[in-house]
């Protein structure tokens, strides 16, 4: 049975130490990582029994007042909040399977006008259009390609990104909050269960329960002709399709990452 909120609560849990909850660590060796249960009980206002029931998906209805004393005791920020308040609502009846994602009439014109890499993907990370200089910049971005796990299990894309472990850890916690309570999608668990299975850098990651809506303020790439390039990233939801995003990559005038994106437009150019 799933137990999105009890596997919620737990991998919190075992984030936040007794000292960062203001408790004395106490003596002798801990069984766990983090807070215990009766601590977080403790701090939260109510019963250890009622808090196990919780995690162990017993008790699916706690009340607003609870859930908010819990995000305080777990140190959830407002988005971390908000996904724990969702996780305990109830579930909306399943509609029908959305159809495959096609992309409005224009806009892989759009696209192919841009003078900056752009490209349009899904909420399971496909790659469904991309211009010829996001095809230039980086192999994940080409059409076709899942970035997530492109990015995990790819060693040759994991060289362009110098910052990788930052950058898995966004990617994950950005799926996270895309996916929120969509727990019966069978796609996206199909997704889940192979990265699970191929990267345990994935599951490590997916098991902190993680949870950051907010798109990556940087693209830093390590590009093998044009060197590296630190790039802006603005993201816009396709008006008119299911859950499309684009994503437009540019570099600040004057710096070098605009020189390198110039170059490499170029040599893409007379390619």
């Amino acid at each position: 049975m799933d137990n999105a909120l009890g596997d919620f609560l737990r991998a919190r849990r075992e984030q936040v130490t007794p000292t960062d909850a203001g408790l004395s660590p106490g003596h002798g060796l801990r069984r766990v990582n983090g807070l215990r249960r009766e601590e977080v009980a403790m701090l939260a206002g109510i019963s250890a029994e009622y808090y196990l029931r919780l995690e162990q998906g017993r008790d699916r209805n706690p009340s607003a007042q609870v859930l908010d004393a819990l995000a305080q005791v777990l140190q959830l920020d407002t988005e971390g909040t908000a996904y724990l308040l969702s996780l305990a609502a109830p579930k909306p009846r399943r509609g029908p399977d959305l159809p495959d994602e096609r992309l409005p009439s224009g806009l892989d014109m759009l696209l192919h006008t841009l003078n900056v890499p752009a490209f349009v993907f899904n909420q399971y990370s496909d790659v469904l259009a991309a211009n010829r200089l996001a095809r230039a910049l980086s192999p994940e971005l080409a059409p076709g390609t899942n970035r997530l796990r492109a990015l995990f299990t790819d060693e040759a894309i994991q060289e362009y990104h110098a910052d990788w472990e930052h950058y898995t850890a966004v990617a994950v916690a950005h799926l996270r909050a895309t996916v929120g309570t969509q727990t019966d999608d069978e796609r996206l668990q199909a997704l889940i269960g192979e990265m699970s299975l191929k990267s345990d850098r994935f599951r490590q990651l997916w098991a902190r329960h993680d949870v950051r809506s907010a798109a990556e303020a940087l693209f830093r790439i390590q590009h093998p002709q044009v060197g590296s390039l630190e790039l802006l990233v603005e993201k816009f939801q396709v008006v008119g399709a299911s859950r499309l995003e684009m994503m437009l990559l540019h570099a600040e005038p004057g710096t070098r990452s605009a020189d390198a994106l110039a170059l490499l437009a170029s040599l893409d150019a007379s390619s």
